[in-house]
């Protein structure tokens, strides 16, 4: 048998790093994915092929994370290695040895916001995100969109990318006022400079195969189709799945299969997903087939029956009113800033953030350039209660002149008062430069 698409696959279980023995993230996860696809003979498949992870660099991690004090001291190495199979596929993609490929590696990522002090969510860095800043850096990539499909809203890679227009966003998930993190609400659209470019469609517990597939249909491939991207990422998780302990939503592997026949991933990386024996493999393998152009009709879990989780005319009614005041906000997006920000030079913001898989608390300003010409420079204070702190200043990708100017003012004047560190991302360059601040 032949593949009609070149796939490539990593697998990492990380069989060194756990949270606890028996929490629901850990090595069976994939090792049952794993034996699935031996016994299916899948790797036995002309054209899909796998790849051994490698691993991210502290510089990699720079592009992307503020971690304090420096990544070592958040990162096992693990974490170095599950970052590194989502690199490994996606220069496999670019150097055009794949068509397309899926990186099955954990600890997932996609909790992990731009500061890290800690793990939250099962997650302590981006994954997906640090993937992304060496599509752009490495191959110039310039204009990306990632779907994250996990039932739990993606607010780390939201966070990330929140004032950057030319990364598209797209998080479908179980509606936060029922599920960790308790956000992606649709009135969370992005940054002053990025007003659009996030998108949130919360979807009721209980969705199922029709809702959701309306929901990419209707919804995620309109947008997709007028954002043009240059690349597709899947943020994958599998927890959507009808057997998931943790979830309340009701999809399947068929559906699975079947969503990424429609989204087309040019990159898949795995999220979350804690069936691990009843839905795993099989949501995983449908996943592969499917990224192979091949026939997954066949892929059904054990029990499954399409009628008995089928959601009900009014969980599909409120699917599809969601779905119209998405689409009414991608259409207003040139709008939305002035609208929803006004008009000013600068803008500020303070939050609270909690570290719930490390128990810290973090609290945290910034204050953002407006720029009609790239995201935008902006600056991060933050402190936790471990006693910890970090001025971070980035300048995005594309900056122009003058949010490089102010990028390197803000850096030369900040002298550390109040702070262990102070750091510098200055993208354009491709750079990092750090500082100790005069705190002990």
């Amino acid at each position: 048998m032949k593949a009609l698409k070149k796939t490539g696959l990593v697998f990492f279980p990380a069989f060194d790093w756990a949270i606890d023995p028996t929490h629901p993230e850990r090595e069976e996860r994939l090792l049952y994915t794993q034996d699935q696809v031996f016994e299916e003979g899948l790797l036995d498949i002309d054209g899909i092929i796998e790849y051994k992870p490698g691993m991210i660099t502290d510089h990699e991690v720079g592009r992307t994370h503020f971690c304090l004090t420096k990544p070592k001291h958040v990162m096992t190495e693990s974490h170095y290695i599950s970052a590194g199979g989502a690199k490994t596929i996606a220069r496999a993609f670019m150097e055009k040895e794949i068509d397309n490929g899926f990186a099955l590696v954990r600890p997932p990522g996609h909790h992990a916001m731009r500061m890290v002090h800690g793990g939250r969510g099962f997650c302590n860095v981006n994954n997906e995100a640090i993937m992304i800043e060496i599509l752009r850096s490495e191959y110039g990539v310039k204009r990306i969109a990632i779907v994250d499909t996990d039932c739990h809203h993606g607010d780390g890679t939201q966070d990330i990318f929140w004032h950057d227009p030319d990364v598209l966003f797209i998080s479908l998930h179980q509606d936060g006022r029922t599920l960790y993190p308790g956000s992606g609400f649709t009135n969370e659209f992005g940054g002053p400079n990025a007003a659009g470019y996030t998108i949130n469609i919360p979807l009721p517990p209980g969705t199922s195969e029709e809702g959701y597939l309306y929901t990419i249909q209707n919804c995620v491939l309109p947008i997709l189709e007028d954002f043009k991207p240059e690349i597709i990422v899947n943020s994958a998780g599998q927890d959507n799945h009808y057997s998931d302990p943790i979830t309340n939503m009701n999809f399947s592997a068929q559906g699975y299969a079947k969503l990424t026949t429609m989204l087309k991933p040019d990159i898949a990386v795995l999220e979350g997903g804690y069936s691990i024996e009843g839905a795993l493999p099989y949501v995983n393998a449908g996943i592969i087939l499917s990224m192979a152009g091949l026939d997954y009709s066949k892929v059904t879990e054990p029990g499954y029956d399409p009628e008995r989780i089928k959601e009900d005319l009014r969980t599909l009614d409120a699917i599809k009113k969601t779905c119209d005041q998405v689409l009414q906000i991608w259409d207003m997006r040139d709008e939305l800033k002035i609208k929803a920000y006004g008009e000013k030079p600068f803008y500020e913001r303070s939050r609270s953030i909690t570290y719930d898989t490390d128990g810290i608390w973090e609290r945290q300003s910034e204050i953002l350039r407006s720029c009609e010409e790239c995201g935008g420079t902006f600056k991060i204070r933050s402190s936790s209660d471990r006693d910890y702190s970090m001025a971070g200043i980035h300048i995005p990708v594309g900056a122009c002149d003058k949010c490089k100017e102010i990028g390197y003012s803000w850096y030369d004047a900040e002298n550390g008062d109040g702070h262990n560190i102070v750091c510098l991302q200055d993208r354009p360059k491709d750079e990092f430069h750090k500082k100790k601040g005069n705190k002990k």
